[in-house]
């Protein structure tokens, strides 16, 4: 890739995945948190025995919510990632330029066929769903019973250090499970994100999208990437939940040193 394409290669859609992170994160996560408390709260209350299942419904409906509100920037970064440059020298697309081609094809005079034309822009949510919701289901019913379990050895001495510690390593093992047991589904997500031809995008499923990648691939298509897929789930995961816990812990002792 860098010999073929250069060094900034690597780095193609970058833009793109920060304006994704950003709301992504600022809605899953504070939704995740108050999903799972009220789950739990109701759980305990009237059925115990369903407890441990809250974090796995808290963060599939949560992450479904995130997923479609800040899709079309996750369509705009895959095909920014995927597409090559048509002429050498020619600065690539930025995200809006990305989204406004995407629409290109599907323009209309009708105000009412341009309303249901911006469905494009959702083009493999789909199959997006049908790997982000999956993936949060194991990540969070994983992740949550290893970082109690870690936090439960620190007792009421928790601190900066065995906060991060806990979370990267529940986010690092979850997030690599997660990742690998959902790559045929995020194989078929990104090939229906860059599929060119228009009439095709809209008519394509995740599940054809699957039959046509194993009969053209079997095993070998299904996991196609799968390697790097998990070396990017597992530090990503981590980073992000134990970043994020440590910005609660912060504002809340902030807040309690503010009384």
């Amino acid at each position: 890739m860098i010999l073929q394409e250069g060094f900034s290669r690597l780095w193609r859609g970058t833009n793109a995945s920060l304006a994704l992170a950003i709301p992504t994160v600022g809605i899953y996560l504070p939704c995740y948190d108050m999903l799972r408390n009220y789950l739990e709260e109701l759980t305990e209350e009237y059925a115990s025995s369903l407890s441990p299942y809250s974090p796995l419904v808290a963060g599939s409906a949560a992450r479904m919510l995130a997923c479609i509100t800040c899709y079309p920037i996750e369509l705009a970064r895959t095909r920014m990632q995927a597409f090559k440059e048509t002429q050498a020298g020619v600065k690539p697309l930025g995200v809006w330029q990305t989204l406004s081609g995407v629409m290109s094809p599907v323009r209309s005079a009708n105000h009412f066929q341009k309303l249901q034309n911006y469905r494009v822009l959702w083009t493999g949510l789909g199959a997006q769903l049908a790997r982000d919701v999956p993936f949060s289901a194991i990540c969070w019913g994983t992740l949550e019973p290893i970082r109690r379990r870690i936090l439960s050895f620190t007792g009421d001495e928790m601190n900066l250090a065995s906060l991060f510690g806990a979370n990267f390593a529940g986010g690092f093992i979850a997030g690599t499970l997660a990742a690998a047991a959902t790559c045929p589904l995020d194989v078929a997500r990104t090939r229906r994100q860059i599929e060119k031809d228009p009439a095709r995008q809209i008519s394509m499923t995740t599940r054809h999208t699957l039959m046509e990648i194993w009969r053209d691939g079997g095993w070998k298509g299904l996991f196609t990437g799968i390697s790097p897929r998990v070396a990017r789930a597992g530090p990503s995961v981590g980073i992000v939940i134990s970043s994020y816990e440590l910005m609660k812990y912060a504002l809340y002792h902030r807040h309690l040193t503010g009384e």
